[in-house]
């Protein structure tokens, strides 16, 4: 039998969060493998800008401006996907958000809201509204980006780390339940990435120190680290991978579990 491979041609992909960092490498990564994406952020001009970088190398892209915390926002993206390239295969949850540092129990409700409205139910909303289309066309791919805030509380991000441990058990809910339909649902969980989202933790020398003795390889991710398990999962290569949660953090999980 042939070797499975990670060829997307004719596939069409949503990325959430899709402008910057993680989710513009995913999305350049998956047209560069033959998909065509419709990469979304907040703000319009962020999109076009995103829009315009991949078209630019030759992909296949579309944006559309959609906050995810928004259902009529999050039915309207989907909408638009399927309007344009004719349906959904493949979705990366990406979009998060983190407005509290600090200990946890200086969170006020007001941060919880937001941070389990976007990291969580935002990642619901949208898998509820492209599964249809996925069932439609015989299958699909779910990607959420989960973090190893999941599997260890990072300091000063309680609610966020609460959130992403959220993201890989509702991952693990949606691969039992959607596997009938042959859609696979997988999550990565990265470490430190360099992006503005993280930019506290590497534009300090002290802390940027402290963060990479933890890490065994003595480095942060660069969002390029993320995109290639992401075509993994989003390929034919993957169909018999569901449920799982890949850390890519350059071995900190099991550095810290071994004391190094």
């Amino acid at each position: 039998m042939p070797i499975r491979n990670f060829d997307l041609a004719g596939k069409v992909g949503i990325i959430t969060g899709g402008t910057r960092g993680i989710g513009l490498a995913i999305a350049q990564a998956f047209v560069s493998a033959g998909a065509s994406v419709m990469v979304s952020s907040r703000k319009k001009e962020n999109v076009t800008k995103a829009v315009e970088a991949i078209r630019s190398s030759g992909g296949k892209a579309a944006g559309f401006p959609a906050h995810t915390g928004h259902p009529d926002e999050v039915k309207e993206l989907v909408a638009r996907t399927v309007e344009e390239f004719g349906g959904v295969d493949i979705l990366v949850n990406n979009a998060a958000t983190n407005p509290h540092f600090g200990p946890i129990l200086t969170a006020e409700e007001s941060h919880w809201d937001k941070i389990l409205d976007v990291n969580v139910k935002g990642y619901f909303r949208m898998a509820k509204t492209c599964v249809p289309h996925m069932r439609e066309r015989g299958g699909g791919k779910i990607i959420n980006i989960a973090s190893i805030a999941g599997r260890i509380p990072l300091p000063n991000m309680g609610v966020y780390s609460v959130s992403k441990a959220a993201v890989i058990m509702l991952t693990e809910v949606l691969a039992v339940e959607l596997a009938p339909f042959n859609i696979q649902v997988n999550a990565i969980a990265p470490g430190v990435v360099k992006t503005r989202f993280s930019q506290a933790l590497w534009q300090n020398p002290q802390i940027y120190e402290e963060v990479i003795s933890a890490i065994p390889q003595r480095r942060i991710a660069e969002p390029r680290d993320i995109a290639g398990i992401a075509l993994y999962l989003a390929s034919s290569a993957s169909d018999f991978t569901t449920g799982a949660t890949i850390p890519v953090d350059g071995g900190q999980l099991v550095g810290r579990a071994s004391g190094h």
